[in-house]
């Protein structure tokens, strides 16, 4: 996949998503929980890869770099 994710952006969603997946394994319970770890994960996902599927689909890109 092509890179389309900044710097800034990746550190944005790798700080949520720690703190959704903190959230997810410590206060939150339920399907609140569930929820909160799926969207942490794929938040971290998405942010070592630098790649975010819906914005290739919506021709986001926020990378500076020429690929």
């Amino acid at each position: 996949m092509t890179k389309n994710m900044g710097q800034t952006d990746r550190i944005i969603r790798t700080v949520a998503g720690v703190v959704l997946l903190l959230l997810a394994f410590g206060t939150l319970t339920g399907v609140w929980a569930w929820l909160a770890g799926i969207v942490g994960v794929v938040m971290l996902t998405t942010a070592v890869m630098g790649s975010c599927p819906p914005y290739a689909l919506l021709g986001i890109n926020t990378c500076k770099t020429k690929q």
